[in-house]
């Protein structure tokens, strides 16, 4: 016995995680116009219910209001089919075909949601609107003349109501499908071969629908076509497909739309009459009327929009002529929904008394809401009223249940009386209401409870210290001690930082409790400042206070405050310091003045253009927002208009027009820089900005060039270098580079007319197959020559910046004439001096070159500039 009670327990526990994961609903499928007592599944035993549970817990059915056909059986617990089930009568068009099904189960109460899927079978053939269809045409309707037919409709859904057309053999028609827009196939009869009305005066066709089911279901409708003569127009619309809205709540008389057809001809072929031909679905027929003379379309029955969305009608417009020639048109109407179905709720379930210790969650009842509305208008919004204690949980679609949301006190509501309201998303509005008596059984248990789990109170900065923050307030519905609530700031909340509670400020400062910036009132619930607020140190307080009843034993809520400080404007703008002393200092020497503290300097050259840039005024904030957006403002005398301007956001201080020796040889500028704050704070700065010429404004360039990195290099004392100075210090430099050059050329001709005309010296070599290694100021040369010769000057002193070393001449012959074959000494010194000079020269001049070029570049690229 124990052993079949832990394998139910285990088997209950898989059935009920599988329940969960399934979403708690049970699906079957069965065919339609399956037989009176068809089992559609073992309802208990995929329930993971024992033999003879289901009768022992009442395992049955709720009425949904609607006749399912299906039925439990008590015995078995089998779902069984109890009668006929017709899918066209159950759910029409509609695919797929679910009835949604409620199982009640006692001991304990629960409710299953079980899904019947109606499938469809093939039961129902095409049927055509009419089994005989005459139609005329006259004798010189052109080959491809197209004729709609009336298509066939089937009642089935799916491959089974798929229709195909064929036409019996004809020499002088086809047939043709065309798809319309709601993917029906409309069957055009057309005209292949010229007519003879004499010939064969009327063509008798048969046109076969066939569905897609296996078996396949047909139906068939005769054409009889009759060839008339002469009136070779037919009647045309002036549009081919009229699409016409109308609210379901339309009344009879209304007038849809206008056709409108004209005819070529004259006379009695020109008169047309307007006939609705062709009505899909069938009950269209009854819908409207049209005015054969005007083609005035109006509603003769009232429209349903839950009964049918969109009509279909075929209009004709027929000629007088003879024989009559006819014009087709398609109106489509499509019915608008209308919010004229109030919701419905029905009580399937109620559960009570209700214990008072009941947890949260407790399923009290269960309700079936539904509208037949569509759209917004069947979308309905359910709640309970009164609001607390309890609420609705939406378990599945239109199925809700009412919970137990809050803790109960029977010694404050022994008894509520709950209403549940359900409204529709119409306009106007439908509602509708139920009302529940739910007794409340005795038990004590209520905490403290906010009325926000998060409070955001936003805080000025520079506040006063005891000034209010906030108001927090806790409810307890007990009575008594029970009932009162003390307030205190808990400081395992968090201190100083952001959102996230970092471990400091943005400020820098370290982590320090909340309870050394607020404080709360214990029986109040005042929250209060216990300093002033700085917003540059402390920008988001994140804290819990906490409430605490005086029952036995304590019980509490919690309840997050989150303090903002909102920042004041009580920051001036600061000034930066200078970017580059060293070129300050030369502004100031060139200006010829020395560096006066707290003055910034630049410089400018004569002529500088309008525009040109000659500083920057750099100045932060330390407050944030509108506070801390700076402008620049140019304080100049009253009636004047000075030289140079300044940017209004930028700071960039620029030349207003170009300068001239008018303008003095010093300008002293008083910038304010001002932010955007109520009230507004400002800094002013002085700006000295020296006009120099432009070979000094280029000296003063490449100063400040030289002593400070590229990146500031055009910066000076946070003014800034224009263009015109930089070109010319360009210049400065080429005329450097051409000095030098020439200098060291006029040095290489008095060495090499001192060396020409100097006494010269004896040669202080011979011949031999000697190795003459000599020291230099680089380095060590060594040669190995047959014939080599050092060149001494007067005193006898060997030279060790210049060594000359002969040709490897092949060895002499011995004997005196050897001595007759070495050069004389003074034509090698000669020789050596003349080639010596030589590659100087061309040393220098190359030298030049690269200057010259490279001078070029730097003044079309900009390189001495770069600052």
């Amino acid at each position: 016995m124990g052993e079949r009670c832990c394998a139910a327990l285990v088997r209950l526990l898989v059935l009920q995680a599988a329940w969960a994961l399934s979403g708690g609903q049970v699906r079957y499928s069965v065919p339609e116009e399956a037989k009176a007592g068809t089992v559609v599944g073992r309802l208990a035993q995929d329930l993971g219910l024992e033999a003879g549970e289901a009768e022992a817990r009442r395992l049955r059915l709720v009425a949904q209001g609607r006749r399912a056909s299906v039925e439990v059986s008590g015995a078995s617990g089998a779902l069984l089919v109890s009668s006929r089930l017709d899918r066209e009568e159950l759910c029409g068009k509609s695919a797929p075909c679910a009835l949604r099904l409620e199982v009640l189960l006692e001991r304990p109460l629960r409710v299953f949601h079980v899904q019947l899927e109606v499938t469809d079978i093939n039961d129902n053939a095409p049927v055509f609107p009419a089994a005989r269809k005459n139609l005329t045409l006259s004798e010189n309707s052109p080959p491809g003349f197209r004729f709609p037919l009336e298509g066939a409709s089937d009642a089935d859904i799916g491959a089974n109501a798929q229709l195909s057309y064929t036409l019996s053999p004809s020499e002088h028609f086809s047939l043709d499908l065309q798809k319309s827009n709601d993917g029906n196939i409309e069957p055009e009869l057309v005209l292949t071969k010229s007519l003879d009305r004499e010939t064969i005066p009327v063509h008798r066709l048969v046109l076969t629908a066939s569905d897609g089911g296996r078996p396949s279901l047909t139906g068939t409708m005769e054409l009889v076509i009759s060839v008339l003569d002469t009136n070779d127009n037919a009647p045309q619309f002036n549009q081919s497909v009229y699409n016409v809205q109308l609210p379901e709540s339309a009344v009879v008389g209304t007038l849809v739309t206008r056709v409108n057809a004209t005819d070529a001809d004259e006379g009695i072929n020109s008169e047309v009459k307007y006939t609705v031909t062709n009505f899909i679905p069938p009950t269209g027929k009854d819908v409207i009327s049209i005015n054969p003379n005007t083609g005035e379309i109006h509603l003769t029955s009232a429209l349903d929009f839950e009964e049918v969305k969109v009509f279909n009608f075929r209009i004709e417009a027929r000629d007088m002529g003879t024989p009559p020639l006819s014009g087709h048109c398609k109106l489509v109407l499509e019915v608008l929904d209308v919010n004229d179905n109030a919701p419905e709720v029905w009580v399937t379930s109620l559960s009570v008394p209700v214990a008072e210790d009941a947890s949260v969650g407790t399923v009290v009842a269960l309700l079936s809401v539904s509208d037949r509305d569509s759209g917004e208008n069947g979308r309905v919004r359910c709640w309970v009223w009164p609001a607390s204690p309890f609420g609705l949980e939406a378990t599945f679609l239109g199925s809700y249940s009412l919970v137990l949301r809050e803790a109960l006190d029977r010694e404050r509501v022994s008894e509520y009386e709950v209403e549940v309201r359900a409204e529709d998303g119409g306009a106007p509005a439908l509602r509708a209401r139920r009302g529940l008596r739910v007794p409340v059984s005795d038990v004590n248990d209520n905490a403290p409870l906010f009325a926000q789990a998060v409070y955001t109170v936003l805080a000025r900065e520079n506040n006063a210290a005891g000034a209010e923050l906030a108001r927090l307030w806790a409810r307890d519905p007990d009575e008594a001690a029970n009932g009162r609530v003390s307030y205190s700031v808990w400081d395992g909340g968090l201190g100083v930082g952001g959102a996230a509670g970092s471990s400091s400020s943005s400020g820098g400062v370290g982590w320090r409790p909340a309870s050394s910036y607020v404080s709360v009132d214990a029986e109040s619930g005042r929250l209060w400042a216990l300093q002033p607020l700085d917003y540059e140190e402390l920008q988001v307080l994140q804290f819990e206070v906490r409430a605490v009843d005086a029952g036995e034993p304590a019980l509490s809520g919690n309840a997050t405050v989150q303090l903002f400080v909102l920042d004041e404007n009580d920051n001036a703008p600061a000034l930066l310091p200078a970017a580059g002393s060293a070129a300050e200092a030369a502004a100031a020497a060139l200006a010829g003045a020395g560096s006066e503290s707290g003055t910034l300097w630049a410089w400018a050259a004569w002529g500088a253009p309008a525009g040109q840039v000659v500083a920057k005024i750099r100045a932060v904030d330390a407050d944030s927002g509108y506070n801390a957006w700076l402008r620049y403002e140019l304080c100049e005398p009253q009636g004047g208009k000075g030289p140079f301007r300044v940017g209004l956001y930028s700071g960039e201080v620029s030349t207003a027009r170009a300068l001239d020796e008018a303008d003095g040889p010093r300008q002293r500028l008083l910038i304010v820089v001002r932010d955007h704050g109520e009230p507004a704070r400002s800094a002013t700065a002085t700006l000295s900005v020296s006009l120099l010429e432009a070979a000094e404004a280029a000296l003063a360039a490449g100063s400040s060039a030289a002593s400070s990195s590229s990146a500031v290099s055009r910066s000076a004392a946070g003014a800034e270098l224009g263009p015109g100075a930089a070109s010319a210090a360009t210049n400065v430099w080429l005329v450097v580079a051409i000095c030098a050059v020439s200098s060291l050329f006029l040095l290489a001709v008095v060495l090499y007319g001192a060396s020409r005309w100097a006494p010269r010296a004896a040669v202080l070599s011979g011949p031999g197959p000697t190795t003459l290694v000599c020291a230099s100021e680089v380095g060590s040369w060594s040669y190995s020559q047959r014939h080599s010769r050092s060149l001494c000057v007067a005193d006898g002193a060997a030279k060790s910046d210049l060594m000359v070393f002969s040709p490897n001449f092949p060895p002499p012959p011995p004997g005196p004439a050897a001595k007759d074959t070495q050069p004389e000494p003074s034509a090698l010194l000669d020789t050596v001096s003349g080639n010596t000079l030589l590659n100087l020269t061309s040393s220098l001049l190359l030298l030049a070159l690269l200057f010259c070029a490279l001078s070029r570049c730097c003044e079309g690229g900009g390189f001495w500039t770069g600052a």
